[in-house]
């Protein structure tokens, strides 16, 4: 696919090209808020995200009272307060300054399977309208590493053995102070549940997501890196910082 037909849009900095997603977010959503009394949205958790969520949480415009929100995946065997858990990271970041219609996040302190089963059937009661996403130093986009990633996948969410790239990823986030810190197993959206939504907005910075992004952008279309598959998306929105974006 010629990168001329991709929504691509760069910016000097994170925080411009945050802030730039964080207002092509809100623009869809508010036009939503015409059409349907119920948005549903699922959100990205990590540093990537930041100033996107803060344009959202500061948002003006966005009537939260319609927003249905979920997040994408979620560390297994951190402890309930771990600041590192993308609920805790979710509800610091956007959720305690707005007051959504529903918020559903993945519970990792219930058994997995109970947790699958639930997450599921609260996901297949009405289509996603929009997530928010990020892509991986290994190309994944929520916990689907290349190890683990089914363009074809039947799960809406599965437990997942998280890959070393990724585990060293959180260590290069500083969200974790060593590779021994980072959880090796994770509950993850599968690919086919968010390539179903109606749009996709994808916040990718830092040099250390450069080669992802060039392989996002021009490698086949395989598992080898995932992220390549938003691509075949209908309406995926590309946000990279100038430190991300290949020069091509």
């Amino acid at each position: 696919m010629l990168l001329e037909k991709l929504n691509i849009d760069v910016a000097d900095t994170a925080q411009e090209i945050g802030e730039r997603a964080g207002k092509a977010i809100e623009a869809a959503l508010v036009e939503l808020q015409t059409k349907k009394d119920e948005i549903r949205v699922i959100f990205a958790a990590a540093p990537s995200q930041d100033f996107m969520l803060d344009y959202l949480a500061k948002s003006t415009k966005i009537e939260w009272s319609k927003i249905v929100a979920f997040n994408m995946d979620e560390y297994l065997e951190l402890e309930t307060g771990a600041p590192q858990l993308f609920s805790n990271y979710l509800e610091n970041r956007l959720f305690r300054h707005i007051h959504p219609k529903g918020k559903y996040f993945i519970n990792p302190d219930q058994p997995a399977a109970e947790e699958i089963a639930r997450i599921s059937a609260l996901i297949s009661v009405a289509p996603i309208d929009v997530v928010c996403l990020g892509i991986g130093q290994n190309g994944h986009i929520a916990f689907n590493d290349p190890p683990v990633a089914d363009f074809e996948d039947s799960h809406i969410i599965k437990q997942v053995e998280l890959d070393e790239v990724c585990r060293m990823q959180q260590v290069v986030d500083e969200c974790f102070a060593t590779i021994e810190d980072v959880p090796k197993y994770a509950l993850t959206l599968t690919i086919p549940t968010i390539m179903d939504a109606d749009q996709l907005f994808c916040v990718v910075v830092g040099e250390h997501k450069r080669e992802a992004v060039k392989h996002t952008l021009n490698s086949p279309i395989n598992t080898e890196w995932p992220s390549t598959i938003l691509r075949k998306h209908k309406d995926c929105h590309f946000f990279f910082d100038r430190k991300a974006y290949p020069a091509t």
